[in-house]
């Protein structure tokens, strides 16, 4: 569980940093250096562009409000179980600690916020998972949220829109946060058995046991370009496999030429892009459009 965070060449190691430096680099109008291609940007075309590069298309990693302030309808999102948070069950040494500085950092009570929208006045339920919050781990509250909206979803016959961005399973709650993905993964299929649409968006990074469960478990699978989808770090499968592993592997590029997601989906078109599927699965029901 969330090995990724103990090896200190890993990729991924920084991204919680560069989550928080980010949305503060957001906040005003200073430039933005972009990661990728190495321009100046300001706050302003940031906001324009939803936070993508206009020279190199680079996604920028980006905050769950702001995700939900592009995709959902003006004034439509209602924040559903926004009072749960997370305890230290397992007495875990500086778990406080952490889960302190994390509400602080982000602003949020957890790493993921569920609610019920409408996108294009479709109703929908959705839930984003937070970088900003211990970079999207699951735990117990993490599971429950996700599971919940499922099931209110389920209920209430409406489809689920999801976006992850996560390190995995939260370590700190040990065996506990191994058993949300069978929990979620339960709810998800529930729903699909009630001839529900599930859509999910990866975004970068998604790994570990969320990877492992609900983001893989969509019936429509779309990435943001250049996001790494992962379940294992590429440094961890070399030393297990003794192969080096070919380029670009577990880059969304990679997946969609396996086969693992439908498309890779840039973030500006994305609402339209949902919007359509949207469209067409109310048809399917025999629904105005």
């Amino acid at each position: 569980m969330l090995m990724i965070f103990k090896n200190p060449r890993n990729v991924l190691e920084g991204y919680s940093k560069l989550a928080k430096a980010q949305a503060k680099d957001f906040s005003d109008e200073s430039k933005t250096i972009c990661t990728k291609c190495k321009k100046a940007l300001s706050a302003s075309e940031l906001v324009e562009q939803n936070h993508v590069c206009l020279h190199c298309r680079h996604h920028f990693m980006i905050s769950a409000r702001m995700r939900l302030s592009y995709i959902c309808d003006k004034n439509s999102f209602i924040e559903i179980d926004s009072d749960m948070t997370s305890k230290n069950i397992l007495s875990f040494p500086e778990y406080d600690k952490k889960l302190n500085s994390a509400k602080h950092d982000s602003r949020e009570s957890e790493a993921v916020i569920c609610g019920k929208c409408t996108i294009n006045a479709n109703p929908v339920y959705i839930f984003v998972m937070n970088p900003q919050f211990m970079m999207g781990s699951m735990g117990t509250v993490v599971g429950e949220k996700i599971t919940r909206t499922f099931e209110r979803a389920t209920e209430e016959g409406l489809p689920v829109i999801g976006f992850t961005v996560s390190g995995g399973a939260r370590m700190q709650e040990g065996i506990l946060s191994l058993m949300q993905m069978a929990k979620v993964s339960g709810a998800v299929k529930r729903h699909s058995d009630a001839g529900l649409l599930y859509i999910c968006v990866l975004t970068d990074p998604t790994t570990g046991g969320v990877t492992a469960s609900f983001a893989m478990q969509a019936d429509i699978i779309i990435a943001e370009p250049g996001a790494r989808v992962a379940f294992a770090g590429p440094r961890v499968i070399e030393q297990t496999t003794g192969k080096k592993l070919p380029e670009g592997f577990q880059s969304s590029e990679f997946l969609l030429e396996k086969g693992f997601v439908d498309s890779i989906i840039d973030r500006n078109r994305q609402k339209r892009y949902i919007r359509q599927i949207l469209r067409l699965h109310r048809r399917t029901l025999g629904e105005n459009s």
